[in-house]
């Protein structure tokens, strides 16, 4: 089958992040065993998603995995020209959601697969299929912490994250954190026998924009990233319930972006400490909890991995992008990482998202190049 005849299939499964990933799952399964290899599937902790491997080639020689995330963004508030899941063809794109992030990759490793396995692989390609990506990367670990007893250590990973097949060297970790402060509520008409949560939320926010002041002016700073230090933000905020009503509770949703250098979790620690020092004084009761997090991605020390990538897709290396992926977990199991995938990442998560038949093409071309390297190595 064609790239764009398996996107077809797998754009048509809605499957959402932090829900059952069955149907996309299935499908993935069922395009493998349709040309003969029998995928390991790995239930998750949570019992109703699952990773899944598949390798072409010896398993017991080290080679080179291909990871993808098969779980997509919703499409809720989007207006779209077209079903999002329903690849659609028109005026030389296909459009539906997840055909750049990242189905797109995920549909030409499986329409490499008779390629693979007719190139006579010396060192075999793994195909890794991960879920809940979306949410903080957090199908993946599990498939990796199981990869010991499966394969032999793999020598690299290449993530399929779109990158106009451009191999990417490096991405920002990442923490996301939900900050709840509870007050106590009264009528609006007597506010001091209230404790208004709003007002230690305003002075959250504060301390939040002072803190990402901070980074910017006081670093560590890493020239690779634009910008060159980490960031905190402020992203949501929720309080109160009636404009009479001395609100309660206060939740502030913020995110930490950090430098391989730098420590996301240390960052937010520094904004939890700033809310429990407003406890002793105000009577509020501080909670938090934790909503994704991903690791950086330092440049990878096996420079062939790069060169490889760059011989493959006739394209120089890109220091870092903005957005985050699984490699930086493979690179911290201590599996070299790196990124390259079709399509543009600005497409991503907005309306009408869609990929070129081109660019899977040029996919399948660096996969091709892969085999054809991994068969005389």
């Amino acid at each position: 089958m064609t790239p764009e005849a398996i996107l077809a299939d797998l754009v048509a499964c809605p499957d959402l992040p932090g829900r059952s990933n069955a149907t996309i799952a299935e499908t993935v399964q069922r395009h493998l065993r349709r040309m003969g290899v029998e995928p390991v599937v790995l239930q998750g902790p949570e019992g109703d998603r699952v990773n899944i491997l598949a390798t072409i080639g010896p398993r017991d020689v080290p080679g080179v995995v291909l990871s993808g995330h098969m779980d997509v963004v919703a499409t809720d508030g989007q207006v779209w020209a077209s079903d999002p899941f329903c690849l659609t063809a028109r005026d030389g794109r296909l459009y539906g959601r997840g055909t750049t992030d990242m189905k797109g990759f995920l549909a030409c490793m499986l329409a490499m697969v008779p390629e693979f396995q007719a190139a006579g692989l010396r060192q075999p390609i793994h195909l890794a299929f991960s879920y809940d990506e979306e949410i903080g990367c957090r199908g993946v670990g599990h498939m990796i912490a199981a990869m010991p007893g499966l394969i032999a250590p793999p020598l690299a990973c290449i993530v399929g994250e779109p990158s106009a097949m451009r191999p990417v060297l490096s991405h920002k970790g990442k923490r996301a954190t939900s900050l709840v402060l509870t007050g106590r509520a009264a009528h609006s008409s007597r506010p001091e026998a209230g404790l208004n949560a709003n007002y230690a939320g305003a002075e959250m926010l504060l301390a939040i924009r002072d803190l990402n002041a901070r980074l910017a002016e006081d670093g560590p700073f890493d020239d690779r990233f634009s910008p060159p230090h980490s960031t905190v933000v402020a992203g949501v905020v929720r309080g109160g319930t009636a404009v009479n009503i001395i609100p309660e509770r206060c939740e502030i949703a913020f995110e930490v972006r950090a430098i391989p250098a730098d420590d996301p979790a240390a960052i937010t620690a520094k904004v939890i400490r700033r809310a429990q020092d407003l406890v002793p004084n105000r009577a509020l009761a501080v909670s938090h909890s934790e909503l994704s997090a991903y690791p950086a991605l330092p440049p990878s020390e096996c420079a062939e991995l790069a060169d490889l990538l760059a011989r493959l897709t006739g394209n120089i290396p890109l220091q870092s992008v903005s957005y985050g992926t699984e490699a930086g977990l493979f690179q911290a199991a201590g599996i070299p990482a790196i990124i390259c995938g079709p399509g543009e990442i600005d497409r991503a998560h907005r309306p009408d998202e869609f990929i070129t038949p081109g660019e899977l093409a040029e996919c399948c071309a660096m996969l091709r190049g892969l085999a054809q390297h991994l068969s005389s190595a």
